[in-house]
């Protein structure tokens, strides 16, 4: 649905894109992560025709953007981090304008309109003057202008900035619902968003691609062995040694007074073996439990150089430098 080949942008000889390519499939949500200044934004411009590229190639829908930039923009609904809107017009007339121009025939614009006021939330305020909106309001505004025309593909940059949680929570509703229909971009500094809604995530630094996978894979690949965390009421000092014998068990941390962080080898799995140890010594065995990586881990060891907090690094991982 969404072809990008060695798409490349330039500005005064600094490479701020560099050959990125990627595909993503019909009905996917797509997590695009980086930090500021990684070359998201300007990725996304180059996709929905806003930017030109350097070098590369899009296509959307089957449409070429060199061949067709007019076409492609038809099937894209866009809502750029900062929504573009008019001020003067009322919510309901702006949308009929952006219908309008996006070539929505006008038999079916009133009834478009009425589908994205309600999935945008939008009803109370739909005579409204946009420029009295708070800026919550205002990015709904322009998440119900990038679907009025029913695009195929929604291309969506920081949609739940300046919203209260009860909306951010309705809009990730929303993104997941739309995923079933669209094919979606979805750029956010909100990790724990993407893990919510995104079935892959592609991370960009310095212009280049340094992963892309579903959470889990990256989770798993690049942050480490597996962890869990125990607790040995009684043991004394005595626990270290005894659980860096058990079978699979490859490092054992102390973190406090008897809670430790066992880490084990990805096909071993511990538990029974720590939980018949307990029983064996008469340790009381409060705590044991799985660490599981966060997508946050994944993105700090990608985009800074460094380990997150806790992780092992790992030989031919592929690893990012500060941005």
């Amino acid at each position: 649905m969404i072809e990008v080949e060695h798409l490349g942008k330039t500005f005064v000889d600094t490479p701020a894109v560099d050959d990125v390519s990627f595909f993503v499939p019909e009905g996917q949500v797509l997590g695009f992560l980086g930090p500021n200044g990684a070359g998201k934004t300007t990725t996304m411009r180059m996709i929905t025709g806003f930017l030109p590229p350097s070098t590369g190639r899009v296509v959307v829908a089957g449409v070429d953007l060199d061949q067709n930039p007019v076409d492609l923009r038809r099937n894209l609904g866009y809502l750029p981090e900062t929504v573009p809107l008019y001020p003067e017009m009322r919510v309901d007339e702006y949308l009929r304008f952006r219908a309008d121009i996006e070539g929505v025939p006008r038999g079916e614009i009133a009834a478009n309109m009425d589908y994205v006021i309600e999935r945008c939330m939008l009803g109370d305020v739909r005579r409204q003057v946009i420029g009295t909106l708070s800026k919550g309001y205002r990015q709904r505004v322009g998440l119900a202008g990038a679907l009025v025309h029913k695009p195929p593909v929604l291309i969506l940059d920081e949609p739940t900035v300046g919203l209260d949680p009860n909306q951010i929570i309705k809009i990730r509703e929303l993104i997941r619902e739309l995923g079933r229909n669209h094919t979606i971009i979805l750029s956010t500094h909100i990790l724990p968003e993407v893990e919510e809604v995104c079935q892959r995530v592609l991370i960009i630094d310095r212009g280049k691609i340094v992963a892309d996978g579903p959470p889990e894979e990256l989770r798993t690949r690049l942050v480490g062995n597996p962890v869990v965390r125990v607790r040995l009421e009684g043991a004394n000092g005595a626990g270290a040694e005894a659980l860096a014998g058990l079978d699979g068990v490859i490092k054992v941390s102390p973190v406090e007074v008897d809670l430790y962080r066992v880490e084990h080898a990805p096909e071993a799995d511990p538990r029974s073996s720590i939980f018949h140890l307990a029983v064996e010594h008469g340790w009381t065995l409060t705590e044991l439990a799985p660490e599981r990586a966060s997508l946050e881990d994944v993105f700090v060891r990608l985009t800074t150089h460094e380990p997150a907090p806790g992780s092992q690094p790992q030989s031919g991982t592929e690893e990012a430098h500060d941005a």
